[in-house]
């Protein structure tokens, strides 16, 4: 009796041992399972890139749940704020998308032409290029049918150096009017989508120093950082 009592005690003892392995084996299937899922969004978050073909579906997407409105740049000569327009949303979330990016951080005021423009948004670094084929190849329609007019503190955006009669815009760049009473003969050619709320102090500073002949600083001007404060 003893000895089948034994026998019942061990084999109930190995179905129990048998039975915590198997919850462990669920437990790591499970886990397994979890991460074959997560690895692939992962993959497609670090692998998608920004396209001619699914640019206006993806801002309009990204409009719905980033609603951020206001940047501050941080510049060798002091801070820039810019309150970016709500009417142009694929403009202000794509400024929104790179700066979360950090896209702009370490580019340069590139283009300086005292008493006109200060433009931004590039470099000669190798670094921004590499941004650049990471986030992918794609332009903006050139929106500026909604009212707003170069005037002077207004942020607008230039079109693209390729062959472009539409005026399409590159999306990695940016210009800041600086001229008093505006530049009004840039309406209707490039996108106005946002202006200067505070900083045109620090906008004149940079405008005021000496260029080449190709209207680059001689002293490169370093956007340090651009971060949503709003």
């Amino acid at each position: 009796m003893r000895y089948c009592l034994l026998l019942l005690i061990c084999f109930c003892s190995c179905q129990d041992t048998k039975s915590e392995k198997n919850n462990v084996v669920s437990k790591q299937t499970a886990i397994s399972k979890k991460t074959k899922k997560i690895i692939p969004e992962e993959i497609k978050e670090t692998t998608f890139l920004l396209t001619d073909d699914n640019v206006m579906e993806f801002f309009l997407e990204y409009d719905k749940k980033h609603k951020e409105n206001k940047v501050r740049i941080t510049t060798d000569f002091g801070e820039i704020d810019i309150k970016l327009f709500e009417a142009t949303k694929f403009h202000r979330s794509n400024f929104i998308y790179l700066t979360k990016k950090k896209y702009f951080n370490n580019t340069q005021f590139y283009r300086v032409i005292n008493n006109y423009i200060i433009q931004g948004g590039n470099s000669d670094d190798q670094q921004t290029l590499k941004k650049r084929k990471k986030i992918g190849r794609y332009l903006l329609p050139n929106d500026h049918k909604k009212g707003f007019k170069h005037d002077r503190g207004m942020v607008s955006m230039p079109s693209s150096a390729v062959a472009n009669p539409y005026k399409m815009a590159s999306p990695f760049e940016f210009f800041i009017v600086q001229q008093h009473g505006g530049a009004h003969n840039l309406d209707g050619d490039y996108a106005v989508f946002g202006k200067v709320v505070k900083g045109m102090e620090v906008v004149d500073k940079i405008a005021a120093v000496p260029t080449d002949k190709g209207d680059w600083p001689q002293t490169n001007i370093y956007i340090k950082k651009i971060e949503i404060i709003e």
